[in-house]
């Protein structure tokens, strides 16, 4: 039995050889025992693929046809000029700079990548490189030339805005601005391409005073009642209860013309259904998208101050009852009356309100 019990010893002292073999730091282990967790393979949310996003300014806009139809006259031709010209850069399909954000869809919809791209186009391809997921893409064009409106709260997709300086008076918009939203999912094996619009966001207003007898008075105007921001994933317009006066820019060609064109860009107005206050109204490419009912009440404003030869000075409110659009250019004409207050034929959309002797005291936050 001396053999038995010498192969029993010898099983076990082989048995412990491995055991430590496989224990040792640096040898191979390839024939050991695995143990504890193993790695998973990557899911398809882990795996990036290429993505080609095709992008496209779409500018719908009724402002040649505003321009045509407002100033028609031989002595407007100058002055529509004028006007066409000072907003060629706001209502244009150029796109300097487009700021791109993926999202998730899930939870709290946290940014999962953001691309940042000098387009200087109408409309330009990128490829870029995605993990496979269900995404929500919102894209911003020409902000960062406009010195009015920030990107602001864009790390998540639902507040993700534009976002308007918080001022009692400002000036206008500085460029045009257009934005896009679009949910995508990047799959597996496919090749994908995405085709997104860009649709305006701001608009504008140009109010033309002919001054008749009454040449050469100091005439300062403002426009107030627009939204103060807009949410881009879900296109909702901001208001606040004391929208802000903003500041027009004067326009004139005083050897061809004596009117004055004052003009504002901004975010558009409330609409004239209650219920839709503070909602925007999508501008697409629609037969007619600026056609649209008169509200009962002021939506916005024009408020016109003039310097009259006895130092007074004449505030004149016009009342807009025509909600302002994306995309849109509205013009009214007006004339100036020896008392410095400003009239316009235009009585089924401007109501008109007249101040004598306006005293600045009243409004504090005009800075005349």
């Amino acid at each position: 039995m001396w053999w038995y019990h010498q192969t029993r010893i010898l099983g076990c002292l082989l048995g412990l050889a491995v055991l430590v073999s496989c224990s040792m730091i640096d040898e191979d282990l390839s024939d050991c025992e695995e143990i504890g967790p193993q790695p998973q393979p990557p899911t398809p949310e882990d795996t990036v693929k290429e993505a080609k996003l095709d992008y496209e300014l779409r500018l719908v806009t009724n402002m040649s046809t505003e321009i045509k139809t407002k100033l028609s006259t031989a002595t407007d031709l100058a002055l529509a000029e004028a006007l066409r010209n000072h907003l060629s850069h706001i209502f244009t399909d150029f796109a300097h700079d487009v700021d791109l954000s993926f999202y998730d869809t899930k939870d709290d919809s946290v940014r999962l990548q953001h691309d940042q791209h000098i387009m200087d186009a109408n409309q330009a391809s990128y490829t870029l490189n995605l993990p496979m997921r269900q995404y929500m893409h919102l894209a911003v064009a020409n902000i960062l030339d406009n010195d009015i409106v920030s990107l602001a709260d864009d790390g998540r997709c639902h507040p993700s805005k534009l976002r308007q300086v918080e001022r009692d008076t400002i000036n206008s918009h500085t460029t045009g601005l257009f934005t896009a939203r679009q949910p995508m999912e990047v799959l597996e094996g496919v090749d994908q391409n995405f085709n997104v619009r860009l649709y305006m966001a701001n608009c504008a207003a140009a109010l033309v005073i002919d001054p008749r007898e009454n040449k050469g008075r100091d005439i300062r105007v403002f426009t107030t009642g627009f939204a103060t921001g807009f949410n881009i994933c879900d296109s909702a317009y901001h208001f606040v209860d004391r929208a802000p006066y903003v500041r027009t820019t004067r326009l004139t060609e005083e050897e061809k013309t004596d009117k004055q064109a004052f003009c504002s860009v901004t975010f558009p107005s409330r609409e004239p259904d209650t219920k839709a206050q503070g909602r925007s109204r999508t501008v697409i490419e629609t037969v007619e998208p600026f056609i649209a009912p008169e509200g009962k009440e002021s939506l916005w404003e024009f408020v016109v101050y003039v310097m009259q030869p006895d130092g007074t000075i004449t505030r004149t409110v016009l009342y807009v009852r025509k909600p302002l659009r994306a995309g849109e250019l509205l013009i009214i004409n007006g004339w100036l009356r020896d008392d410095g207050s400003v009239d316009t034929d235009d009585v089924n959309t401007v109501g008109v309100s007249v101040m004598l002797d306006w005293n600045k005291k009243d409004e504090e936050d005009v800075p005349l």
